[in-house]
């Protein structure tokens, strides 16, 4: 099963893909997280701390400085590049490089060749997109079975996740996240902008609030925490759904 995460920056949607894929692990999922984003910091939500996610980006600075051997497959990328999380989580960061051979897997990177290369039977991949509509407007049909959207209810949050969830209708069956829900008016705001989609609510919680800013992930912080406890029934709910609809 392939999953993509994404939304506006700063929408959450980090924090969403690291717990998902935590909580698919702990249930006995063999999961592989791929960190497409810009920014790298999926290996933080994921519980590897700052410094293993640091190494993780260097790797990809030391293959474009020579300092590596390349690797000719996709699943080669995530064997020499990649690390395990907690909960058996393996991760691996996709971002370009500065000096690049054309066609060769490892330097010219990009996440939808490399979520298309790999195999999505037996596994769950979850990848964490690149804030805004880049990468979803360059996946192609047929490539994903589901596009996570995150949403917060705030104008520019909803507007990124209307025009990301049209984009990826054509890519995958679309879930919208409704994060950081205080009330009832904040869920309504979402699910009037998107009708058509199935949302789910995810609450405001102040422990993934500190977990983002002590730089740990909030599964391992509090495990039972309101918010933590919605995404582990998210990713319940995502793997018991038929994909491909």
């Amino acid at each position: 099963m392939k999953i993509a995460v994404t939304g506006k920056g700063g929408s959450g949607k980090t924090v969403v893909a690291g717990t998902l894929a935590r909580a698919l692990g702990r249930s006995g999922h063999r999961v592989l997280a791929i960190d497409a984003d810009v920014n790298p910091m999926l290996g933080i939500s994921l519980g590897l701390g700052p410094e293993a996610n640091e190494r993780l980006v260097a790797a990809r600075q030391a293959l474009d400085a020579g300092e590596l051997d390349h690797q000719p497959t996709a699943e080669g990328v995530v064997a020499a590049f990649g690390a395990d999380a907690p909960d058996g989580v393996r991760l691996v960061v996709v971002n370009r490089i500065e000096h690049y051979g054309p066609g060769c897997p490892c330097c010219g990177l990009n996440p939808e060749g490399l979520v298309e290369d790999l195999d999505g039977a037996g596994r769950v991949i979850v990848c964490d997109l690149e804030a805004g509509l880049g990468t979803v407007s360059r996946l192609r049909p047929g490539q994903l079975d589901l596009v996570l959207v995150v949403a917060e209810p705030t104008a520019k949050s909803i507007e990124v996740a209307r025009r990301a969830a049209r984009l990826a209708q054509s890519r995958g069956r679309v879930l919208v996240l409704a994060n950081r829900i205080r009330d009832a008016a904040d869920l309504e705001d979402v699910r009037a902008a998107l009708p058509e989609h199935e949302v789910l609510p995810i609450p405001e919680d102040e422990v993934i609030t500190r977990a983002d800013r002590e730089g740990v992930a909030p599964i391992d912080l509090d495990p039972a925490a309101p918010g933590v406890e919605c995404l582990k029934a998210v990713a319940s709910h995502l793997v018991s759904k038929p994909v491909g609809i």
